[in-house]
């Protein structure tokens, strides 16, 4: 009988693990690689192999009937009723195929220089003091800026964005506290009135941004639902932005813990597909994703129950040695991309391409322009969530 988290003295919560969840991840792959926990009241899955195979499981999903959801009366139970994120086919399909006509590779590919611009300002402000904080003065507003312009958001909305983010986001952790259902209410509230009025404009006077292009995405017929379209945005700002602020923070991180690879792709910027391949990877940012057992599953020689959740834990499975190599190294020449950070099926992450862009432009900008980059401290402190893997500070010399 596998034993649970208890049993093997893991705490989600506790500050050890926080910091550096990878050695308790190499417990649970060989102590209890499939379990279900009985304090938590769900199955953890912690293999390659498995979360793979799972996340592609159409008896899987992230919603049935059933499920409990946020009240649909609040605020964010609203946003969760509506969010492509929480969807099933069909209308799942319907959502995504709408969103897709909106949110083009073309029309992504086409912000990189755009991005660069944005990153060489944002050094520009920060350069002649010789310091920074990695993610207050660059990994943070480097995406929330492009996600802003492409979306069609004015300059004087923009500093709410993060806020607002960051607010509904902390639902999506294990346990969120009534504060934070409190504050996600709140933020949801103040969010969806302001894209609204953004919606109405776009509605009057069309111009050439996302919020424009999903008002006009059609299908068949089909359109978004005014509750669609706020939905569809703020999952846009949240997927488009919030894990990449942490994985650019993370990123660098790593590089400057291993900076025999920041010299490398100085040195080879040939090398900057790969590497961010591996910094998602290596410190994945979206550290553990939910699905629901739509209908019985016998797996692997564990029963899932119809109505049970299944916690399945991307950091443990990009970490797998029975997948990648020397899973703790970092290296950026590795190339086996095939990492679980975006997750996999048909819930893959619509913002994939805009988060590899922004992450490409982020560190070959970072690179040529502060060659010398270190840490100003060697040790730094994580913010108090595991599911969305993030920093307080970043402060580094150059």
């Amino acid at each position: 009988m596998p034993k649970g988290l208890r049993e093997l003295g893991i705490d989600f919560h506790s500050a050890t693990f926080i910091a550096d969840p990878y050695p308790t991840y190499d417990v649970l792959r060989q102590e209890s690689p499939i379990m279900f926990d009985p304090d938590w009241q769900r199955w953890f899955v912690s293999t390659y192999e498995d979360i793979s195979t799972l996340l592609r499981d159409r008896r899987l999903g992230r919603d049935m009937e059933g499920a409990p959801k946020p009240d649909p009366h609040t605020p964010f139970g609203e946003l969760h009723q509506n969010s492509l994120m929480e969807k099933e086919p069909p209308h799942h399909t319907r959502l995504r195929s709408l969103v897709n006509k909106a949110f083009t590779p073309a029309r992504v590919e086409a912000l990189r220089p755009q991005v660069s611009a944005i990153a060489h300002r944002l050094l520009d402000a920060v350069q002649p003091r010789g310091e920074m904080d990695v993610l207050a003065d660059f990994a943070e507003p480097l995406p929330v800026i492009v996600i802003a312009e492409l979306l069609g958001v004015p300059q004087e909305g923009r500093a709410w964005l993060r806020p607002w983010s960051q607010a509904i986001v902390a639902m999506y952790e294990l346990s969120p506290s009534p504060e934070d259902a409190r504050k996600a209410n709140q933020a949801v509230s103040e969010f969806s009135a302001y894209l609204q009025g953004l919606i109405n404009e776009r509605k009057l006077a069309p111009r050439q941004d996302l919020i424009s292009a999903l008002v006009e995405a059609e299908e068949e017929g089909n359109r978004l639902s005014e509750a669609e379209l706020v939905a569809t945005c703020i999952l846009m700002l949240n997927a488009g932005h919030e894990a990449t602020v942490n994985a650019i923070a993370n990123g660098i991180l790593a590089f400057l813990r291993h900076p025999e690879q920041y010299d490398l792709l100085k040195r080879s910027p040939e090398l900057i597909k790969s590497a961010v391949e591996e910094v998602l990877r290596y410190d994945t940012p979206l550290q553990l994703f939910h699905r629901w057992v739509r209908e019985e599953v016998d797996y692997q020689g564990f029963h899932f129950q119809k109505g049970q959740q299944i916690a399945l834990l991307y950091g443990a499975g990009n970490r797998d040695p029975a997948r990648f190599p020397k899973p703790h190294c970092f290296d950026i020449t590795r190339q086996d991309h095939a990492h679980l950070g975006f997750g996999a099926g048909i819930h893959y992450c619509v913002g994939a391409p805009l988060a590899r862009v922004e992450m490409q432009v982020a560190f070959q900008v970072l690179m040529e322009r502060l060659p010398h980059l270190r840490l100003a401290n060697q040790t730094v402190e994580y913010r108090p969530n595991f599911v969305i893997r993030g920093l307080k500070a970043l402060p580094v010399v150059f």
